[in-house]
């Protein structure tokens, strides 16, 4: 069911890498991007993006909480990640920190020590599909 290709094999593209920041380099304070950025060296404070992806590789070292629309981690976090979309942490990743997401994969071999919340994800009704909705009274009525 689970495999490094994704759940059943339908990894999440992610289109090209944008932004490098590469190892030996570092970085402290906010790092705001669009598209997809792969990280090889260090940061330190906070990962924003509307729409973005962050890639951590395997020799990166993030002090930071995240917030991106996906994250992957190859590399060691230590802070939150709120992904919109997705969370993957790949061996020799590592997180220590509280992840939110509408879907988490973290494969064997990586390692993750924190809390874990899995959010509703929202999908516009454009697509055909509805998002989560609350019961009616009506329902709940029903249900009594």
């Amino acid at each position: 069911m689970f495999d490094a290709g994704g759940v059943m094999g339908k990894k999440k593209k992610t289109g090209s890498i944008s932004t490098f920041l590469g190892y030996g380099s570092s970085i402290e304070g906010t790092l705001d991007f669009q598209g997809t950025i792969r990280l090889d060296g260090n940061v330190k404070g906070k990962i924003t993006s509307n729409g973005g992806t962050v890639i951590v590789g395997e020799k990166a070292v993030i002090d930071a909480d995240i917030i991106v629309d996906g994250a992957i981690i190859m590399g060691a976090v230590n802070g939150t990640i709120d992904a919109k979309e997705r969370i993957e942490v790949y061996p020799p990743g590592r997180v220590v920190g509280d992840i939110q997401s509408p879907v988490i994969s973290i494969d064997i071999g990586a390692a993750f020590n924190g809390s874990c919340g899995m959010k509703a994800q929202t999908i516009s009704a454009k697509k055909g599909t509805a998002s989560p909705q609350k019961p009616s009274e009506a329902d709940e009525s029903k249900r009594r």
